[in-house]
Parts: structure tokens; sequence; C-alpha cells
């Protein structure tokens, strides 16, 4: 579980809800037709501009958003050193040990093949593949998250002219100012928390755990090319240092 991600939106409705309840009355916040004009309108209009298949799966990659976080680069470079001395003194075929405990399924795929014996050029190629396509998954389900935050304040608008018409209309009635109202302003307030709370956080952690997966990928990719080639394990650690951010590299290098 992404803490960082779980701590944010908990911390952030938490905050919402305890000024509401502060405030007053936390059921005057509750309005059935403002939730179906924005909550209903946003997901049929974002449907509409996507294809099932696409609005299905943003759902999906956004469980990443929450899911386990990746592997550390760190990690990853004392893992490929330590595969490496294993390769230099027993052959490709002592990494079929590793296959199966290795959940990093991108990883595995690179192990497996290399114990086939597959050359350098069809790894590559396979691998690289690989990532387009995850960025190209990413970056879908991030602009139906986008979308959903673009259409939310839009049909939060919609309900608030709805509720403008309802209360002009019955001007002559009191008591159906009040609710009229209410409608008008509340689906104002459940457009921008659809927007800000949810569907724009979402594309934006979305976006980051590409970038984050896409390095983690060209890592894991230079790694396994380096022990094709079969280059010195006390070589590679230096190597992918590179993907280290300066802090953890300075770290290392003083260990």
């Amino acid at each position: 579980m992404d803490i960082a991600t779980l701590i944010g939106l908990v911390g952030a409705i938490g905050t919402i809800v305890m000024a509401i309840v502060i405030g007053g009355s936390a059921g005057m916040f509750v309005n059935v037709p403002s939730l179906i004009i924005v909550f209903g309108g946003t997901l049929m209009v974002t449907m509409m501009r996507s294809s099932m298949a696409d609005f299905v799966g943003a759902v999906g990659v956004a469980g990443r958003s929450f899911g386990n976080p990746l592997e550390k680069p760190e990690d990853l470079i004392d893992k490929f050193v330590e595969y490496a001395e294993l390769v230099r003194k027993d052959g490709m075929i002592a990494l079929e040990s590793k296959v199966g405990e290795e959940k990093n399924e991108y990883l595995k795929r690179g192990l497996e093949m290399l114990v086939d014996g597959k050359d350098k050029g069809f790894v590559q190629g396979q691998l690289t593949k690989d990532t387009e396509i995850m960025v190209i998954r990413h970056e879908r389900g991030a602009d139906v998250w986008s979308a959903i935050g673009d259409f939310g304040p839009a049909m939060g608008m919609i309900g608030t002219l709805v509720g403008l018409v309802q209360m002009l209309a019955n001007m002559s009635d009191p008591k159906s100012i009040g609710p009229a109202m209410a409608v008008a302003l509340l689906t104002t307030l459940y457009g921008a928390f659809l927007a800000n709370i949810i569907a724009f956080p979402i594309q934006q952690k979305l976006k980051q755990r590409m970038v984050d997966e896409t390095l983690n990928n060209e890592l894991i990719l230079t790694a396994l090319n380096f022990m094709q080639d079969g280059g010195n394990p006390r070589v590679l650690a230096d190597k992918l240092s590179i993907y280290l951010d300066p802090t953890t590299r300075a770290k290392k290098a003083g260990a």
C-alpha cells in the first residue's frame, strides 16, 4: 500500500468533514439530486468520451496508485550485483533459481529470457516494447481521470443552473426556495470535491508512477544487458548509480 496516497486522501476528506461538523449539521451538506447530477452525470459524460475498455481500465489503473510501491532503485541495484556475481560464477542458468522468487513481473520476464538463452537484441526489443505498452496504459488511465476532473466542476455548474431555474420558477412558494438553493450550491461543492480531492490527484499520481516505473525498467534493462555482455559485477553498481537521486548516490558511495 502506498501510504502517502492513503494518508493524503483520508486527510483531505477528514479536513473537509471536520470543518463541516464544527460549522453545524453535516446533514445539510447531503443532497441526493446534487449527487446524481455531479457524480452520475460526470461518469456518464466521461464514459461517452472514452471507449468502454479505457473507462473500465482507468479504474483498475487507479488502483495502482494505492497499490504496492515500486522497488527502490538502490534495492534493484543491490539485487543485480548479486545476480551478476551469480552469473559470473555459474553462468546464466544459475538465474533459474531466482525466477520463481521474483515478484517484479518485468524483471521476471527478463530473467526468463536470459535463462532461455535469448540474444541481447531480442531481450532489448521485448522489454522495450513492454515499457512502451505500460506507458500507453498509464497515459490512457490518467487521461480518463483528467476528464473526470474537468467534467466534475462543469456538471456542478449545470446543477447550479438547474437549482437557480427551479428557485426562480417558484419564488411565490417560500418553501421551495431552500431546497432549490441547496441544489444550486451543493452541486458546485460536489464538482469541486470530485475534481480536486479525487480525480486530479489520482491522475497526477498515475503520471508519477509511470515515470518511476519507466526509470526502474530502464535500470533493469541496462543491468540485464550488462550481464549478457559478461561485465564485471563490481562495475555494475557504479554503472547503475546514475538512476539514483544525488542524496542516495552519495550515501551508497560513502558506505
